[in-house]
């Protein structure tokens, strides 16, 4: 599998990944409704560093790096991942993963944080931990989730 920055051509890709995980509103805090051009602008701004991960020139997965937050917290970064639906289980969140705690780390962060992980998403909650992520904060009942109501959203954290 290749994880490489992305390039303007594979914007129908990433909207096939990131399209339906938006719609779906289980798992990002991002509106449901928001259009294709608004969710690629999201996913590919200025701020960020996007990347997919492809495998015999198939786009699986993507994930974006940044600056978590400015000025004096610059030197914490921030990620996102989403993975194709039919690729789940196949190790790309893992792989998209340990490409961002490398690339951060040669970009001289100092820790990585996710500011909002919905607890429901437990694969992601277990990736998490076993790459050395500690959940450092509970936000209690902070997202509203399609099927399970209000659940928490948890803040995890490992410093590079």
């Amino acid at each position: 599998m290749l994880i490489r920055p992305a390039r303007p051509e594979d914007a129908p890709a990433i909207w096939s990944i990131i399209g339906p995980v938006i719609r779906a509103a289980e798992t990002y805090t991002l509106d449901p409704d928001m259009s294709e051009a608004a969710a690629l602008a999201y996913w590919t701004g200025p701020d960020k560093e996007t990347f997919v991960a492809e495998e015999t020139g198939e786009i699986l997965g993507t994930y974006y790096l940044r600056p978590n937050q400015a000025g004096g917290g610059r030197h914490v970064c921030n990620c996102g991942y989403m993975t194709r639906a039919g690729a789940t289980g196949r190790g790309i969140a893992r792989r998209m993963a340990e490409h961002s705690l490398a690339h951060a780390r040669a970009r001289g962060y100092r820790g990585m944080q996710f500011n909002f992980v919905v607890s429901t998403n437990e694969r992601a909650v277990r990736l998490w931990h076993s790459l050395g992520f500690e959940t450092v904060g509970r936000l209690p009942l902070a997202f509203r989730h399609p099927e399970h109501g209000y659940v928490d959203a948890l803040v995890m954290f490992q410093a590079l």
